[in-house]
Parts: C-alpha cells; sequence; structure tokens
C-alpha cells in the first residue's frame, strides 16, 4: 500500500471519528476495509499528528475523538 493510499485512510477515519461518538474496532475496520490491526496503527498515526482519539476496552468500548 503506498503512502497516498494511507493517508487518504487515515483521513477517512478522521472523518469517521468526527460523525459519530464512537466506534468499534470492528466497525471502522469495516468501513475501511482493512484489519483492525490496520486501525490501531491509523489510530497512532492520528494520534501522532495531535489528534486526541481515545480509545476504552471491554463491552461498550471503542475509539472516539477527545
Amino acid at each position: 500500500m503506498g503512502v497516498s493510499e494511507t493517508t487518504s485512510r487515515v483521513l477517512r477515519l478522521l472523518g469517521l471519528l468526527e460523525a459519530r461518538r464512537v466506534w468499534t474496532g470492528q466497525e471502522l475496520a469495516e468501513r475501511l476495509a482493512v484489519t483492525t490491526r490496520s486501525v490501531r496503527r491509523d489510530v497512532e498515526r492520528l494520534r501522532e499528528l495531535g489528534y486526541p482519539v481515545q480509545a476504552s476496552k471491554g463491552r461498550g468500548g471503542g475509539y472516539q475523538l477527545g
């Protein structure tokens, strides 16, 4: 996967996080057509860029933009 594809996906992830309060990793993976591992890496990229993405574990947990 090229840099531009990764950048595009990270921007789509940011848009999803802005659109809804909480997403599970699986929901994001399905929307972005990637694995949950890729979602975790992309969330880390957003954090490195200064976006406050929060993650909570367990039932009812997921990712949200802080």
